[in-house]
């Protein structure tokens, strides 16, 4: 008699996927915010904006991931902040152009499903979300046997947002003359991992608990901050330090024949950059457009904006800043010199 073959013994175990799924859903509908409409579990998640304090109103979208700080969190059996960096790198990204998040679904794949790691992950994500006032709306989980190995996992995310069309902050009134603000990170957040991994090995990191905790800090979310900010002063350009670092990222938000020079020493760095500098006997070139070295995301400014848009960040939001830089007439670059 022939053995019965099930999609469960294939791996699959549905019953366990929508187990957890009806375990997460009170986590999930934490995150709900004006607008929502239905329940999670629906085939497709439904969302009402308020266009009417909109004229021309934008959609505007982004999709990331997490890279390899995911091994490293699973390394350490660590999953309750790697969410948090899904939602960041998400709505970070949204509102480098002056948008407000608005809702946010994930993506979570697995060779096998643990409902325990998966939970936790969710958790992450709902804590990002309430942090960026974001509403998790859906997402998907694919159990795929054979695709991954036993106690890894993928981690997608991808937002929405809305802004109006004559709000748009896209770099066009940058000038000469304007300044530059660095706003704090909150450690080296979710960009360069597979370098810190080639810095500190695997065993180095599960016996150095400190040094754990440093690498896998959650990325710093700014869009309360930056919505904030905005409402009552201008703001000309916003760029979020990820892959790529300073050179790749800032710019892409400078008009031609604008450049703009950072000030190598203006800041804090932290010592973490440090560390991995001189352990991995890595250039300052190299650094500055692997990490962002302390400097999670970038406002340009007009020179008389920049004392009370510092003054907010801090007083409002706990956020520290320093002016790094300025935007020079020439060639479009990005310089770093020593101050």
């Amino acid at each position: 008699m022939k053995t019965k073959i099930t999609y469960k013994k294939a791996g699959v175990d549905i019953n366990k996927a929508n187990d957890l799924i009806e375990q997460i859903k009170p986590i999930v509908a934490s995150t709900k915010r004006p607008g929502c409409v239905g329940n999670i579990g629906a085939f497709a998640a439904f969302f009402k904006p308020n266009i009417k304090k909109y004229k021309t109103p934008l959609i505007v979208s982004a999709t990331d991931g997490v890279g390899t700080k995911l091994k490293i969190a699973q390394l350490a059996d660590r999953h309750d902040t790697i969410g948090i960096d899904l939602v960041a790198m998400c709505v970070n990204d949204i509102i480098t152009c002056g948008a407000e998040p608005l809702i946010f679904l994930d993506y979570f794949a697995t060779g096998k499903l643990e409902s325990p790691v998966m939970k936790k992950v969710i958790e992450g994500i709902v804590k990002g979300c309430k942090e960026a006032n974001t509403a998790l709306v859906g997402g998907e989980t694919a159990e795929l046997p054979g695709m991954y190995e036993k106690g890894s996992y993928d981690l997608a995310g991808f937002g929405i947002g809305i802004v109006d069309e004559k709000d748009v902050i896209d770099g066009r009134k940058i000038k000469e003359g304007d300044l530059v603000i660095g706003l704090e990170s909150s450690g080296i957040h979710s960009n360069g991992y597979s370098l810190v991994r080639k810095i500190f090995s695997d065993q180095e990191l599960k016996k150095d608990k400190a040094l754990l905790n440093e690498i896998l800090q959650p990325t710093k979310i700014y869009v309360k901050a930056i919505l904030d900010i905005i409402k009552s002063v201008q703001v000309k350009g916003i760029s979020h330090l990820t892959g790529g670092g300073f050179f790749d990222n800032i710019i892409r938000i400078l008009p031609e024949e604008k450049a703009c020079v950072i000030l190598k020493r203006s800041w804090e760095e932290p010592q973490i950059f440090k560390t991995m500098q001189e352990r991995g006997n890595i250039n300052a070139q190299e650094m500055f457009r692997t990490f962002n070295m302390g400097i999670g995301m970038v406002l340009v400014v007009a020179k008389k904006n920049a004392w009370d848009i510092r003054t907010a960040l801090s007083k409002r939001h706990n956020i520290k800043s320093w002016i790094i830089g300025e935007i020079i007439k020439g060639q479009k670059r990005v310089e770093l010199i020593e101050s």
